[in-house]
């Protein structure tokens, strides 16, 4: 069997394309994930998704979507936080989420964390059957980003959290020079010693470079219909999370 050589989606065209090649790059990097997520963040990936997780709030059906949900870390801290929860989890990658579900096991959270795979672009759930719907890492790799949020408020019950945590480029003059060089550079050479796929962080990072600013993708939101929008600016503004509420 011939293996697909590295992918490096800089000249996709197709959304059909793009799809493909996400779930190539995604598929193919799953044992290493985590790992590398931790090493080249400094760990700051756990905190962010903690700030994430804290600022949701569960009053009526007490159900948390966690889309684009991977090897399902935001799912897993959201149900530890939040004791009284449940959590689907969905996801394109199959291979991610099966990885995620041995995660869910070992947490003892089998009972409390459903997965199932699915397109964020178009998901499976009846209109208001969440409380909030998150993405953490996962909107900058959908190829029409204003749908996505749109479906995750349409699945939201009024007055519902929509959160989207997502890394940036710094705005600092100073400092995104350097952010770009590590970008560039030093993460594509770190995943290169522990990746099968190291053409996948180069991916990292040119959707890194080419997603709206915060500013921006606070427009988005607006425009998908969410209103009291707000940007938490995180670590230098490497990353930052939004949050919009369903009228």
């Amino acid at each position: 069997m011939t293996r697909e050589p590295e992918t490096s989606p800089g000249s996709l065209r197709t959304d059909p394309e793009q799809v493909r090649v996400i779930r190539h790059i995604f598929g193919t990097v799953t044992g290493t994930y985590d790992l590398l997520n931790h090493v080249l963040s400094l760990r700051r990936d756990v905190a962010w998704r903690r700030k994430t997780v804290s600022e949701m709030r569960f009053f009526r059906t007490h159900r948390l979507l966690d889309v684009a949900t991977g090897t399902c870390d935001l799912a897993i801290e959201a149900a530890q936080k939040h004791p009284h929860i449940r959590v689907v989890g969905t996801d394109l990658v199959g291979e991610m989420m099966e990885r995620g579900r041995a995660k869910i096991r070992r947490a003892g959270l089998s009972s409390r964390i459903q997965l199932i795979q699915g397109d964020a672009l178009g998901l499976p759930f009846a209109d208001g059957r969440f409380d909030a719907a998150a993405v953490a890492f996962g909107i900058r790799n959908m190829p029409d980003r204003e749908a996505a949020l749109r479906e995750m408020a349409r699945v939201v019950v009024p007055g519902g959290l929509v959160l989207v945590l997502e890394m940036t480029l710094p705005r600092s003059r100073i400092f995104r020079p350097l952010y770009e060089i590590y970008l560039n550079r030093i993460l594509p050479g770190v995943a290169r010693l522990f990746s099968p796929n190291p053409g996948a962080y180069h991916y990292l990072a040119r959707s890194i470079m080419s997603f709206p600013s915060p500013a921006a993708f606070a427009g988005l939101m607006r425009g998908a219909g969410l209103e009291r929008v707000e940007v938490h600016p995180l670590t230098l503004g490497i990353t930052s999370l939004h949050t919009g509420r369903k009228p």
